[in-house]
């Protein structure tokens, strides 16, 4: 398999790698724009925009978008995240150009009708509420909030109920004209495709585009803090934040084995200790995400009441640990499981595009698995330690409790904990 790349004079992107033996192809569009690229007026706008690009364009209606990738037997979705917006669909081989022409369609010709504004809405005014009924979803919006408090990455992607019940169709209109620009597209596409036949539909589709300059992202600033909200729940949700390396630094292959030792499966630390020994809990897990400029380790637990306290201390006593005797077999099976996690999801068409996509919108360029690999194998357990005693120690924190949490710990008794 080979990864081919162009790029438009307008200075639209396109990479592909064709994967010998399928009969389908996942493609789609990633616009770097996402939360972060808000203004605080526009929280959520990025989002809402995703959402409507399905509700019709100059073309296709609503109804039309998904009856013409459906009548081929193909999916089409969306997404939108902090840094980018995906537009994809999933199509057999001889569908492809179908599919891009829908794609490219909906990013570039929504007519936002006002009555579908409205519909749109009230939908995502309902996936707001439900985020808020769901503790161990909005808990992380709050850690999120607190870890980069008053700035664009810390804002939900959902956006508040004020703003979103506030947004009109210039709105909309405004922010596809300041960040929809060729230069933040990426088109990507994998399985049964042909690079060739896609710079060429990319050309007519893309190609008149004027050239723009997209909203610049605000640099990140970890700030930390304490997010505390009580509620008569069955659980006591306990989310912890450790500020740690964006995805351009080398250190985040550092981290990404860090966190599945501590907390990644059933063979990690806290799993082991704080379930399976003592009994406190039935998830609990450790995750690294990273941006372009910063990144977070991510430790959360769900208990009881009663226990949350304890809980939390052996939290900080098993990051201590992990600093003073990580084994060189932990460090060999998260390397293992960090290399399996992502060679088999790559066996999947739409793993694999949305990986082309990201790393042309960090690197410019596609660096191979064989590159990719051999930092994973070059992390060593000295490094590990040393990472862990970062974290253990160093690093800015953020806190949230969710639930009968009275009994839990703030955030400057954790950091005692840690200091000692």
């Amino acid at each position: 398999m080979t990864v081919r790349q162009d790029q438009l004079a307008n200075g639209f992107r396109i990479v592909s790698e064709n994967m010998p033996g399928l009969q389908s192809a996942a493609i789609g569009i990633w616009v770097t724009a996402g939360g972060r690229h808000e203004r605080i007026d526009q929280n959520g706008i990025a989002h809402f925009l995703e959402h409507m690009a399905f509700k019709g364009t100059e073309r296709r209606s609503a109804l039309q978008i998904a009856e013409a990738i459906e009548d081929v037997g193909g999916y089409i979705n969306a997404y939108t995240s902090r840094e980018v917006t995906a537009y994809y669909a999933r199509v057999l081989k001889e569908d492809v150009a179908l599919a891009l022409d829908v794609i490219g369609d909906i990013v570039l010709n929504p007519v936002f009708d006002p009555r579908e504004i409205e519909v749109e809405r009230g939908v995502i005014l309902q996936e707001i509420g439900q985020a808020h009924d769901t503790p161990d979803d909005v808990i992380f919006d709050w850690l999120q909030e607190e870890s980069y408090r008053d700035q664009p990455l810390g804002r939900t992607i959902l956006g508040p109920v004020e703003r979103v019940s506030a947004f009109s169709r210039a709105d909309l209109s405004a922010f596809v004209a300041d960040n929809y620009g060729p230069e933040q597209m990426i088109l990507s596409a994998t399985g049964a495709v042909d690079h060739d036949l896609l710079v060429r539909l990319a050309e007519e589709m893309f190609g008149h585009l004027t050239p723009r300059k997209g909203a610049l992202a605000v640099p990140a600033l970890f700030t930390g803090g304490e997010a505390r909200r009580e509620k008569a729940l069955e659980q006591a949700h306990f989310a912890l934040a450790l500020e740690g390396p964006g995805y351009r630094d080398d250190a985040i292959y550092t981290a990404q084995i860090y966190s599945s030792a501590l907390g990644g499966g059933m063979s990690s630390r806290l799993f082991q200790e704080v379930r399976e020994v003592r009994g406190l809990c039935y998830t609990i897990f450790a995750q690294t995400g990273a941006y372009a400029d910063t990144g977070t380790t991510t430790i959360y637990a769900g208990t009881s009441a009663g226990q949350v306290a304890e809980l939390a201390g052996i939290t900080i006593d098993e990051m201590k640990r992990a600093a003073e005797d990580m084994s060189e077999a932990e460090v060999a099976r998260a390397r293992a499981q960090m290399k399996a996690g992502m060679l088999m999801g790559l066996e999947s068409p739409s793993n694999r595009a949305e990986r082309l996509a990201r790393l042309v919108q960090i690197w410019g360029k596609v660096p191979s698995l064989e590159d990719t690999v051999a930092r994973i194998d070059a992390v060593t357990t000295a490094d590990v330690r040393a990472f862990a005693e970062q974290m253990a120690v160093e690093a800015p924190a953020a806190l949230a409790l969710y639930g009968p949490v009275s009994a839990a710990p703030n955030l400057a008794e954790l950091q005692e904990r840690r200091a000692a």
